[in-house]
């Protein structure tokens, strides 16, 4: 009997920027992530598109309307067979605010989002372990636009 390799679920987060900032999302939940802060966002229901999970999760998570622009390049492995792939979006309207998942939102520069402290921000954002790699992508790809 061949083994069948399963394909990793899809989860996707927003790299929601404008006014030269980018949205971080500190999550509540579970206790073993909450505190930390991550790109919003959440998983592909069966049979649903990416970018529609996107704007649907952070209706649901944030209260805003969104519009998905491009997807960042890459893929990042997740806890429990899970994928991260992360797009940049559009805020349509809206005012975000942290209705599930998290207790608290905040707009940074790009200094302040430096991962692993490498801006020289006085308030560096302490992101997931797992959101590391794809916030580094966010940077190199929306750097010009994230000023401050």
């Amino acid at each position: 009997m061949t083994e069948r390799k399963t394909a990793a679920r899809v989860v996707v987060a927003g790299a929601v920027y404008g006014g030269g900032r980018l949205l971080a999302a500190r999550r509540s939940a579970p206790p073993e992530l909450a505190g930390r802060w991550e790109l919003p966002g959440g998983k592909v229901e069966p049979g649903e598109r990416e970018e529609d999970a996107l704007v649907r999760e952070l209706r649901e998570e944030l209260g805003i309307e969104t519009v998905p622009v491009a997807r960042v390049p890459g893929a990042w492995p997740l806890p429990r067979g899970h994928e991260l792939r992360v797009w940049t979006v559009r805020l349509v309207s809206g005012e975000p605010r942290p209705l599930q998942d998290h207790d608290a939102l905040r707009w940074v520069t790009a200094s302040e989002a430096a991962p692993d402290g490498q801006g020289p921000a006085p308030d560096p954002v302490d992101w997931l372990e797992a959101d590391r790699p794809a916030v580094r992508a966010v940077l190199a790809l929306l750097g010009p636009a994230l000023t401050g």
